[in-house]
């Protein structure tokens, strides 16, 4: 727990500077190894199957705040949020051999797991709840992925400053038990602040890597070609690490 709480703070302190930092050729190049260290250290330190810690549901935080979009008002959302997110579909798509098409019903009636984490927002808040959902590996081995496909991105609904909002992972963390896409928080169906009605929990991640209000699951070779290339909207715009495992 001690070393989690290490890494949050070194992470939120890493990331407020790489602005700055980023703007230089030799930055860049130091914050790419930095990201290689990290990785390569995490994973080291750790089993890839290492579980984040978890906690009784007396834990739970008294109120989970939103953070970055809590109300997406572009596109169809705001039609699907009247509905009460009736018609809403996820797609699992890119390099598989099956693609699908997925209703809420759909989700909640796989296999499901529930677990009672702790969210490290890179902003230095962290609040404690129960996430339901079920595994991202089921709907990738439903899906089956093709031999080609290295990388998992999350396609969302909200769109920031005119980017939709995206992430990514690679296979390690895709599979990882802890990878749920969840539809309930503390046992209730998400609360649009959250992330209605789908969103992300890879819970050995800082909380931007958990993406909200997620439209599709996309099997991919490269992230070279989406968005900025860079693996997400906050790697892309503000020099945010891609991996942020803690």
């Amino acid at each position: 727990m001690k070393r989690r709480n290490f890494l949050v703070a070194a992470g939120a302190a890493f990331v407020a500077g790489c602005n700055r930092i980023a703007e230089t050729d030799v930055g860049k190049s130091l914050l790419d190894a930095a990201e290689g260290w990290h990785k390569g250290a995490h994973r080291l330190l750790t089993d890839r199957t290492a579980l984040a810690p978890e906690y009784p549901r007396s834990a739970i935080s008294p109120y989970f705040r939103g953070n970055g979009s809590t109300d997406p008002q572009n596109g169809d959302y705001p039609r699907h949020a009247e509905e009460g997110f009736a018609n809403w579909r996820l797609e699992v798509r890119g390099l598989v051999e099956n693609p699908l098409s997925l209703s809420l019903e759909n989700i909640r009636k796989l296999p499901q797991r529930s677990q009672v984490t702790r969210h490290d927002c890179v902003e230095g808040w962290s609040a404690i709840g129960e996430w339901t959902g079920p595994q991202l590996s089921l709907l990738l081995n439903a899906a089956g992925l093709l031999s080609q496909a290295k990388f998992i991105v999350f396609r969302c609904a909200d769109n920031l400053n005119g980017q939709d909002y995206y992430e990514s992972v690679d296979l390690v963390d895709a599979y990882h038990p802890q990878t749920i896409v969840a539809h309930s928080l503390n046992g209730e169906p998400l609360p649009i602040r959250n992330g209605a009605p789908l969103r992300m929990r890879i819970e050995r991640q800082l909380g931007y890597k958990h993406a909200k209000y997620l439209t599709a699951i996309e099997a991919v070779a490269s992230l070279d070609e989406i968005g900025k290339g860079q693996g997400g909207y906050w790697e892309d715009r503000a020099g945010y690490q891609w991996y942020a495992g803690i």
